[in-house]
């Protein structure tokens, strides 16, 4: 089976956003080690960027745009979109969306340049969650959207620590280059 990470970039910030394309290929390749190890399942990964050109408004590449990008592309690959926009709607505090092989996040830019552990924060975290209710999903997890949400919760309001990995993709109590959700309290 095939991950595809998709980095979603307006053509006028191609540029300044190297340094963040650059970190979202090496964390397509942390997700690849990552669900072997916590979903005994081995993906192709790939990663490219889509770059979009300004639009009217009633062009606006949405969350719709994306799925129907999903189907053109093959729905039997799963297409991860890391977007410069929130999706319409959805059920995940963490401006997230998923169904069967898709998935999709806010991409929240850096604040600072070349800031690796504001990436980890707010956005690693964030496609983790996503991963987790499709890696749930497709084990017929039905009450995946509760757990998921139990735990995410638990990360923002009652300090339950983040899983830290290393650039070496291993578990580390250092500073950490990716970092997800607890997957200790799931039964996987």
């Amino acid at each position: 089976m095939i991950l595809h990470f998709i980095f979603v970039v307006k053509e006028e910030e191609r540029e300044k956003r190297q340094f963040e394309f650059e970190y979202v290929k090496k964390m397509s390749q942390f997700f690849k080690v990552w669900i072997k190890e916590k979903f005994g399942k081995d993906y192709e990964v790939r990663c490219d960027e889509m770059i979009t050109k300004p639009t009217s408004i009633l062009q606006r590449l949405d969350t719709h745009t994306l799925l129907r990008d999903h189907d053109q592309r093959g729905k039997d690959i799963y297409h991860f979109y890391l977007t410069h926009f929130r999706p319409m709607w959805t059920d995940c505090t963490c401006e997230g969306y998923h169904s069967e092989n898709f998935g999709m996040v806010f991409w929240q830019p850096l604040k600072e340049s070349d800031d690796e552990l504001f990436l980890a924060e707010k956005n690693c975290t964030t496609v983790s969650h996503e991963i987790l209710h499709e890696q749930l999903r497709q084990l017929g997890h039905k009450k995946h959207p509760r757990e998921v949400h139990d735990i995410w919760t638990k990360h923002l309001f009652e300090q339950l620590e983040f899983e830290q990995y290393d650039e070496h993709f291993k578990r580390t109590d250092g500073k950490p280059m990716f970092l997800t959700m607890d997957t200790s309290e799931l039964k996987l």
